[in-house]
């Protein structure tokens, strides 16, 4: 029999569904790191929520550990390579806590339009200032939702109930989503423009870090309400403070900041703040829900190996992972490629598997096709819950097999839908193991995808790549490898280098303003 500790406090209903389930279950909870290293060995998995850390030392004291259950979104407090080195299975929870997030944003939206905080503490300390709080009707105004997945929908959801008007900025939000869900999509700027109430829903990445900057804050309509319940770093925070001192800004509700816990923070004391110690799951019915979820999915895979949830193993068999994962490579690979590069929504993805790909399951192969594409959006998709995001934003997925021989030994071809029409991307693998790209958006390139690169489309002229040389080292940014393709002598050329420091936004900056650059993107790949 299977035996779990449930480390960290959570509802009884978690111990109870493991009994239930033929699984042994201990629930000792409050455990220094060096009494938990003494006795993890015992035990085939490890639920926990956010007090326990599942360090590297602690996994390597794991001897018989299969499985480390987080009831809850976050995982930063699990040491995943070290987990997936040792073969240890990590899963989390990512929805079950929807609806209490999207709750908490609905709530402070109203604590916001009739400055409850406020309100109460001046009625408390006697004042009686009725003239003094003139609040707004949320009816009628525009709410504009960044991110609108599972938890930016129920939002929606709710405001249209309260007779506002919704408008979405999602690069993966088709029209057709976006009329089932009946919102306006809408491009950021537009959405700044015209919201009353601005809402963030979309995970930290290097996309939507600071996606309110100081210049997008800006760009906001005067008087404009913000509220921030998803991660914190999507706002930048000293802007917004000089926003709300201004007055540009009417007000802001942050569950979430920069640097957690907030113990100082610039926005404390200014007025028209309103802030909550990060509470956007911290409900009853969420802590239950976030509980019966990882004990079923845990006592699932320890008891019949059904993987779900998995944020570091893919749904395979023992007998087809080995000649499978090279190719898994490669298309997360191309998949992260398009997707930094794709400008529009993306509406519909095709798989395409040729030669030796053509004889292997392809399912694992098109979840690491889209695990690639949006990463650049999302902090917790990965194989498991990548297929059901896309599906949740109603983006088609085709798979095609070809039986026609190729100039490759076996080769996969990635091909997005946007509003600007189909860009392909292809690869192959060398020595059956390599991942290496071969096509890119027709133009014939072979470049290894790893590390951090960049990507170019200019004009096929003498003294480019000269001057695109001086400015690198000019930068002090030096080159490691040097990919060139291009359609005809004269007209256009893509290159892809890869680099070994960042690029910093004013170098790339200076990089498109160069004779014949006609875009410059910076690309990261794990």
């Amino acid at each position: 029999m299977p035996k779990v500790l449930i480390s960290d406090s959570m509802s009884p209903k978690a111990a109870e569904i493991f009994r239930a389930r033929g699984v042994e279950v201990d629930e000792i909870t409050g455990l220094s790191k060096e009494e938990l290293a003494k006795i993890i060995g015992q035990y085939d998995g490890l639920a926990i929520r956010s007090s326990t850390k599942a360090t590297a030392a602690l996994i390597a004291e794991a001897t018989n550990l299969k499985v480390i259950g987080r009831a809850g979104i976050g995982v930063d407090n699990v040491d995943i390579p070290a987990a997936s080195a040792k073969g240890i299975v990590v899963m989390n929870t990512p929805f079950g806590n929807s609806i209490t997030t999207a709750e908490h944003a609905i709530a402070l939206m109203f604590a916001l339009a009739r400055q409850l905080p406020e309100a109460d503490a001046s009625t408390q300390a006697g004042k009686w200032e009725k003239n003094r709080f003139m609040g707004v009707e949320l009816t009628s105004k525009v709410l504009g939702l960044i991110g609108a997945g599972n938890i930016g929908s129920i939002v929606a959801d709710r405001a249209l109930g309260l007779k506002m008007k919704v408008v979405a900025f999602d690069p993966f939000l088709t029209p057709e989503r976006a009329e089932h869900l009946g919102v306006e999509k809408v491009e950021l700027d537009e959405l700044l423009a015209r919201a009353d109430f601005i809402t963030l829903h979309t995970p930290l990445t290097d996309s939507t870090r600071n996606i309110l900057s100081a210049a997008n804050l800006m760009k906001t309509k005067k008087g404009v309400r913000i509220i921030n319940c998803a991660r914190g770093g999507l706002i930048d925070e000293v802007a917004l403070k000089a926003g709300l001192d201004s007055g540009h800004i009417g007000g802001a509700a942050l569950d979430v900041f920069a640097e957690e816990p907030a113990k100082a923070s610039p926005l404390f004391g200014t007025p028209n703040f309103i802030s909550t110690p990060h509470l956007g799951a911290s409900t009853d019915e969420a802590q239950v829900n976030v509980a019966i979820q990882v004990a079923e999915q845990m006592s699932d895979f320890l008891l019949t190996g059904g993987v779900t949830n998995a944020l570091n193993v893919p749904s395979l068999s023992a007998e087809e992972a080995p000649r499978i994962r090279p190719y898994m490579a490669l298309a997360e690979r191309l998949g992260a490629l398009i997707g930094q590069l794709a400008s529009q929504t993306i509406t519909a993805v095709k798989v395409e598997v040729e030669g030796a790909a053509a004889e292997l399951n392809i399912k694992p192969i098109t979840a690491a096709v889209l695990t690639g594409l949006m990463r650049p959006h999302s902090d917790t998709v990965n194989m498991v819950n990548a297929p059901f995001l896309a599906r949740e934003r109603n983006v088609d997925i085709a798979e095609v097999r070809h039986e026609r021989e190729t100039d490759y030994h076996t080769l996969l071809r990635v091909t997005v839908t946007t509003e600007e029409g189909d860009r392909s991307v292809a690869g192959t693998l060398f020595g059956n193991s390599k991942p290496r790209l071969t096509e890119l958006f027709g133009i014939k390139v072979e470049a290894d995808l790893q590390g951090r690169m960049l990507y170019i489309v200019n004009e096929d002229k003498p003294g480019f790549i000269g001057r695109l040389g001086s400015t690198l080292g000019e930068a002090q940014v030096n080159i490691g490898t040097f990919h060139l393709g291009r359609r005809d002598s004269g007209s256009e050329a893509v290159l892809l280098l890869s680099v070994d420091e960042v690029i910093p936004d004013p170098l790339l900056a200076a990089i498109c303003r160069l004779p014949g650059v006609k875009v410059a993107k910076a690309l990261t790949f794990a």
